[in-house]
């Protein structure tokens, strides 16, 4: 399925993807535009382009979340000499340790639910790095709208990348929230993930817009607060040998198998 623009607000736009539920995002000034993640390779990234080209001329800005191919291995279809790529620091080393076994998994995934062109795009996506690691918040112009890109805390991965509209309230947050499914524990830091999402909540926003998923209200994104923290605290449990395994899997807000994987246990 092509995706599909959501308007948060003038110039602020979510685009929904059937496939793994992908959400990414466009905010526009009146001199930049700014392009959160990208997709998963380069037919998919180049889809994305076309329909950024569709809403604006402008020159654009892309801003990574995190290192995740579904994230940003589309990012070769906006490369150009103007157009920066910003990620958190940590980002640009993680996609070069882990791009290839990305691409090993995933190609795997679509050649065996039949989909072969996928894995075959896939398996040929030029990893494009990031060129602008930011270490702090950085606001960025886009000319009549500066939006703040920042790292609210170690969570869904060590390098997650936020990005605020505060003239919009709403906030582009990745893979730190998640609507419709559990959050991914791949590669998750659980002791650590719920202060991230609380630093997303202190701000003025009133929408937040998860990297898979409807944008969330923020009830909803509460909610992800309260389930993220009684996983910290079972973690902790079983670390200490306060809960075994089996009775944490039990208590748990989450499906087993993502339990498990948060608990870092099989």
């Amino acid at each position: 399925m092509t995706g599909q623009w959501l308007e948060l607000a003038d110039g602020v736009f979510a685009r929904r993807y059937q496939e793994l539920d992908l959400t990414v995002g466009l905010v526009c000034g009146t001199d930049r535009a700014l392009v959160i993640d990208t997709r998963g390779d380069a037919v998919q990234g180049a889809e994305l382009a076309a329909a950024v080209r569709e809403l604006t001329s402008l020159p654009l800005a892309v801003a990574i979340t995190h290192a995740h191919f579904d994230h940003c291995f589309g990012t070769s279809a906006f490369v150009s000499p103007t157009t920066p790529i910003y990620a958190y620091q940590g980002c640009r080393d993680t996609l070069r340790a882990t791009a290839e076994a990305q691409r090993a998994e995933w190609s795997e995934y679509y050649r065996a639910r039949g989909e072969p062109a996928v894995a075959e795009a896939l398996g040929t996506a030029e990893i494009v790095s990031p060129d602008t690691e930011v270490t702090a918040p950085l606001g960025v112009e886009l000319g009549g709208r500066r939006v703040t890109l920042l790292h609210p805390g170690l969570g869904h991965t060590d390098h997650d990348l936020a990005v605020h509209v505060p003239d919009a309230r709403v906030v582009f947050a990745g893979d730190l929230v998640e609507h419709g499914a559990p959050p991914d524990f791949g590669d998750a830091l659980p002791l650590e993930w719920p202060a991230a999402v609380e630093a997303l909540l202190a701000l003025d926003v009133t929408t937040l817009v998860p990297g898979h998923g409807d944008p969330m209200s923020r009830a909803e994104a509460s909610e992800q607060h309260r389930e993220l923290t009684a996983i910290a605290e079972l973690y902790r449990s079983v670390a200490t040998g306060d809960l075994d395994v089996e009775a944490a899997v039990a208590a748990s807000p989450y499906p087993e198998d993502t339990t498990r994987t948060a608990l870092r246990v099989r």
